[in-house]
């Protein structure tokens, strides 16, 4: 009964996946860009050039974001572990005398 289970599971989820697929081909000009994007290429006189620099800043800020995100966390944990290390050798120089006991 397991099996027959993950069979009509595994059917549905073929059917979404065709259901998806046949939208995305039937309607390719939903997709083709956003109506602001398409209208300020279609009155700007100039060629698009504000368009092309927001997109410029926009990637810029795309390639930045995991460098800063992985640089943040990984600043965050190396704090972490030099202040967990610091109390650690604070504890084992100045040790409390019934510290040892309580632990026992």
């Amino acid at each position: 009964m397991k099996d027959d289970a993950s069979i009509q599971t595994l059917a549905r989820f073929a059917m979404i996946v065709l259901l998806v697929g046949t939208i995305a081909v039937l309607l390719p000009n939903v997709a083709k860009a956003c109506p602001n994007c398409q209208e300020a290429l279609a009155s700007n006189s100039q060629g698009g050039g504000d368009l092309v620099d927001g997109f410029f800043w926009s990637i810029l800020f795309m390639m930045c974001m995991p460098f800063a995100i992985l640089g943040t966390f990984s600043g965050y944990m190396y704090y972490e572990v030099r202040k967990a290390r610091t109390a650690r050798e604070m504890d084992e120089t100045n040790p409390q005398p019934g510290k040892d006991a309580e632990s026992r």
